[in-house]
This record gives structure tokens, C-alpha cells and sequence, in this order.
């Protein structure tokens, strides 16, 4: 046995050694774990990656809800009132709104830094010194999940963030009401919705034409006209109660529920045949909705037919909305409501 021997390196052995090297000093330099902002970063700074998108949108609702539940949990809402809807019901805010829309804002923001954000309620930065943001986690995304890597023109999207919907059935502790949204829109189009019950940690989601959150892929439905259950809101529910009756006939059910997301998830879990609304709206309320139905064959749309804007950035939706999870369902009631006389006036 010779000791004395010399060990040979060849160059490509200092080519894996250097870069093994400088593997080790940047894991050292980065505290040993990638960012997220480097997670979803692409090649082009112009463009976003939507699977990226839909992941951080899934978080930025399920940790919004972790505000909420937070809030609800100290008794300490500090309620105050943004003033009263057209209805005249009180629209109220409290500091889950508030903390909830920081987590979610400044979240995805944080990741996605050129994105379009917007969101119901301004920044109240005094009041969310402590969140705690979130790193993508891909693990949000059901195993059987197939979901796409696929990146476009980050001019081409915005979010609607809705931090808490049903504030005022949250400030009465009905819970299972309240919810976080984030919708995903393309060229104005909602394309991904995320729906997401804090109480019950349920999360329903669409990326619409490519994936489905697992609630969802299995979700069957029937066409009923003969027989509609309409679920309304129950701030004003007298008088859309009676023109439900005066549309569908004295045989329809017309039930009542807090939150538009929330009457949204009732009519994709075959709890009611449809959503309507006969007033102005925020389009925050509805984008996720209108993203999830498009995704199983639904179909939401003003009280005219047409297709709510989200291209134009404008917040209200003034005429109403008819949401249904079968487009062929949709097409026979809104043939109804556009031939009756309350919409004429």
C-alpha cells in the first residue's frame, strides 16, 4: 500500500467543488431558506405566473381568515360605521376588516410587487403593526390537484380583495356567513376565485378552464326551473322576497343569508338554484363567486344579461345580479326577470 501516492483532481472536479461552494455560501447568505418574492419571481418582470398567483391568492384568504378568527376571539371589534347602504341597512367595519385586508394586501404585494390590488377597505397600518405575512406554500393545493405552470403580461391582471364579507353578521358572531375573497381577473374576465369560510376553514377554489379545489370536482347539479329556491340578502329580503314572488310565481322558496360569497357557495352546493340581487353591489362581493361558477358551467350576470365589468376598475355594480351554477338554468330565469314589470321601472 503506498501512502505517499498523490491524489489527482481533474477541472471538472473545481468546477463542482466551486459550485458547491458558492451553493453553500448563498444558502448561509439567504438564512437557508428562499423568499417568496424569488419563488414567484420570472424570468421577464413583466409577466406573473398565474399557478404562483392562485397559490398566494389561496393564502392571502386562508391567513386574512386567521385575522378575522383572531379579532373575533379578543371580543375587541371596535366597531365603527361606514354609514348606511342605499337599503338603509348599517355598513359597518371593525378591525378584522382591517387587519384581514393588511395580511392580504401586503401580502401578495410583498410577493407579487407590480401587481393591481383592489381591495374593500383602505390601509390602517396603526392597526396591523404585528400581522404576520405569509410565504408561498404550494402545499395549499390539493394532492390531486393539476394545475399548470402559466405566466402572462402582469399588465393584463388585477385582484379584488374582499377581507371580510358579512361584517355585520360578524359583528352578531353569525359566523357561518362571514368569509375572505380574492379573485383573480384577466383582461377583466374572473378567472380565479377563492372563497374562504374562516370559522370553518373551508376554502373553495376555481382557476377557471384549468383546475378546481377539491370540493368542486365531483359537484353535480340539475336543471330546475320549475321549482326555484332563490336565496337573497337578508339586509333588505322583504322587498326582494316579494319581487322573487312576483318573478317565479307564489311556489318559489325564497331564503335569505348573510354575505354574498356565502349565497354564492349555497348555490354551488345545490342549497338554492339561485343568487339574486336587485340592487347596486360591489363587484369585491361578487368577482370570486363570478370566477367559481364560470369555472363548473355557471353563470352570473347583471339583471340585463350582461356580463359585470371588471376591466374598467370601478368598484359598484349598480344593477343587480342573477348567479345560478348551470348556465341553461340561468338563461330561463333571466328570461323571467327581464320580462317582469320591476325591472321596467
Amino acid at each position: 500500500m503506498n501512502f505517499g501516492r498523490s491524489i489527482r483532481i481533474n477541472k471538472c472536479g473545481f468546477v463542482i467543488l466551486g459550485v458547491l461552494l458558492i451553493g453553500a455560501l448563498y444558502y448561509l447568505w439567504t438564512g437557508g431558506t428562499s423568499s417568496s418574492a424569488s419563488y414567484a419571481f420570472s424570468k421577464n418582470p413583466n409577466e406573473i405566473n398565474l399557478r404562483k398567483l392562485l397559490i398566494g391568492s389561496i393564502q392571502a384568504a386562508q391567513h386574512g381568515g386567521f385575522e378575522v378568527v383572531a379579532v373575533s376571539k379578543s371580543r375587541e371589534l371596535h366597531e365603527q360605521s361606514k354609514g348606511k347602504t342605499r337599503e338603509g341597512a348599517n355598513n359597518p367595519v371593525t378591525d378584522a376588516d382591517y387587519r384581514s385586508n393588511c395580511v392580504m394586501k401586503n401580502g401578495l404585494l410583498r410577493i407579487f410587487p407590480k401587481l393591481k390590488l383592489i381591495s374593500e377597505e383602505d390601509d390602517q397600518q396603526e392597526r396591523c403593526a404585528d400581522v404576520q405575512l405569509f410565504d408561498l406554500d404550494p402545499t395549499v393545493l390539493h394532492e390531486t390537484a393539476s394545475v399548470p405552470d402559466e405566466r402572462i403580461n402582469i399588465e393584463d391582471v388585477a385582484v379584488w380583495i374582499d377581507p371580510l364579507d358579512a361584517t355585520q353578521e360578524f359583528t352578531e358572531r353569525l359566523h357561518e356567513y362571514v368569509t375572505t375573497m380574492v379573485c383573480v381577473t384577466v383582461k377583466g374576465v374572473p378567472t380565479i376565485g377563492i372563497i374562504h369560510n374562516p370559522f370553518t376553514m373551508k376554502t373553495t377554489w376555481a382557476w377557471r378552464d384549468r383546475a378546481l379545489s377539491e370540493a368542486l370536482v365531483n359537484v353535480k347539479h340539475e336543471a330546475d326551473v320549475k321549482h326555484p329556491t332563490i336565496i337573497v340578502s337578508r339586509s333588505h329580503a322583504g322587498a326582494v322576497k316579494e319581487q322573487s314572488k312576483q318573478i317565479f310565481g307564489e311556489n318559489a322558496q325564497v331564503i335569505t343569508a348573510g354575505g354574498a360569497g356565502f349565497k354564492v357557495l349555497q348555490v354551488i352546493q345545490n342549497n338554492a338554484t339561485a343568487y339574486l340581487h336587485t340592487t347596486h353591489i360591489k363587484k369585491w362581493d361578487i368577482c370570486a363567486g363570478d370566477a367559481i361558477l364560470a369555472a363548473i358551467g355557471g353563470k352570473m350576470t347583471d339583471l340585463h344579461n350582461d356580463h359585470i365589468d371588471y376591466l374598467d376598475g370601478q368598484p359598484l355594480n349598480p344593477n343587480g345580479l342573477l348567479a345560478t351554477a348551470l348556465a341553461t338554468t340561468h338563461e330561463a330565469y333571466i328570461k323571467r326577470i327581464m320580462e317582469s314589470p320591476f325591472l321596467k321601472h
